[in-house]
């Protein structure tokens, strides 16, 4: 006898971003507005419904700038829609379970590169533009998932000056550490090896306590300039990210949570109805309903489908976000800080996991709930703001 529907409702391991690492639920970025630069972008439900909270659209390589115009989904939308949906999305599409920490922050988009490539220099010109703007648009923090081409010294590097720059001008630069740890070198590149920045390499927290937690292959230094970074490390694996509309991927995910929720007698006339979205399944369906479900949760757990709108995805790339919106957090509860402050903070409240060389994790595991709390009891006569 077939299982009943909902008694198949696909269960998840993966938990939120707030539980996983005990944020503080009244502050959520309200006020705040992030910057993000990626390779391009997507106005995903999680940022545009019910409220559109992109203030604006840049894009460095046309020099068109185009507020709450974001291009259609494309193969270069997908890591930049990912990374402001980790930071800033409000879980429209799950019900509210996969929200950033940020989730009522408000969102400035600039696209520096394509799916093939970003350019050194024009995440350059991407930072500049922030800077040129951040009166106008209200830029607290810039969240810079990307890395130059090459290590340089922050003391002649435009990039890396450029960083220096906007963190000088009272933005606090976010930037991922980069996923070099396996090379022998591991290097760290701009703006990532820029001191003012605070770098974020990744850790995973699958076995919960930090005495079980085990690093990342995030990038690590020393850098060209002996600056030892990541400063702090937040969870690279397993995060909740939403899947691009449109794509085969959306397609594939969408049908194999159709299948996990369906009755056995309607398994055969799903994957008929669904030509080519798995070959896989096609080549399978002909198989008894109980060999077609392993199929199914094989597949599932393969390309690490959570929902029809939801997968995992893992990097630094995830990792910086997280603390973009840790940092937006902050600066709701205490608009008056200096990047610089948000910056010791942050440090000051993070937390070691003892079994981990200080090389690979800096300061240790950041405490959103902590940080907030230090920013609250902060004095009030040593921050304020920059404008």
């Amino acid at each position: 006898m077939p299982n009943s529907r909902q008694n198949r409702v696909p269960e998840t391991k993966i938990k939120p971003i707030a539980e996983r690492l005990g944020a503080d639920a009244r502050f959520t970025g309200r006020g705040v507005t992030i910057a993000f630069l990626d390779a391009g972008f997507y106005g995903h439900r999680d940022i545009t419904k019910p409220k559109n909270r992109v203030k604006a659209f840049h894009d460095v390589l046309s020099r068109a700038p185009a507020p709450h115009a974001l291009p259609a989904p494309d193969v270069s939308s997908w890591h930049g829609m990912m990374t402001s949906v980790v930071c800033c999305g409000n879980g429209d599409l799950s019900h509210g379970k996969y929200k950033g920490l940020a989730h009522e922050a408000e969102i400035v988009l600039v696209k520096v590169g394509s799916v093939s490539r970003i350019r050194h220099d024009d995440i350059t010109l991407g930072i500049d533009w922030v800077i040129a703007n951040r009166e106008r648009l209200g830029i607290r923090v810039l969240n810079v998932s990307c890395g130059g081409d090459y290590e340089a010294s922050y003391l002649w590097d435009g990039l890396s000056r450029a960083a220096e720059a906007a963190v000088r001008a009272g933005i606090v630069v976010v930037a991922a550490a980069g996923n070099a740890g396996h090379d022998p070198r591991h290097p760290v590149v701009p703006p990532a090896s820029t001191p003012a920045v605070i770098t974020v390499g990744g850790f995973d927290d699958e076995q919960g306590a930090l005495d079980r937690c085990v690093p990342y292959h995030s990038s690590y230094g020393p850098t060209v300039d002996g600056v030892q970074k990541p400063e702090i490390i937040a969870p690279a694996i397993r995060i909740a990210a939403p899947i691009l509309p449109g794509t085969a991927t959306a397609t594939q995910a969408e049908l194999l949570a159709e299948l996990t929720v369906a009755d056995d007698n309607e398994l055969h006339d799903l994957i008929a109805a669904s030509p080519g979205v798995d070959q896989e399944l096609d080549a399978a369906k002909h198989l008894q309903p109980y060999q077609l479900r392993q199929i199914i949760a094989s597949k599932r757990a393969g390309e690490k489908v959570i929902s029809k709108h939801y997968k995992e995805v893992d990097g630094t790339s995830f990792a910086a976000p997280i603390v973009a919106s840790v940092v937006a957090q902050m600066l709701e509860a205490r608009p008056d800080l200096t990047p610089q402050t948000v910056k010791r903070l942050l440090i000051d409240s993070a937390v070691r996991m003892p079994h981990v060389p200080i090389d690979r994790q800096g300061w240790g595991v950041v405490q959103p709930k902590a940080a907030v709390a230090r920013a609250l009891e902060h004095p009030q006569h040593e921050g304020i703001r920059p404008w």
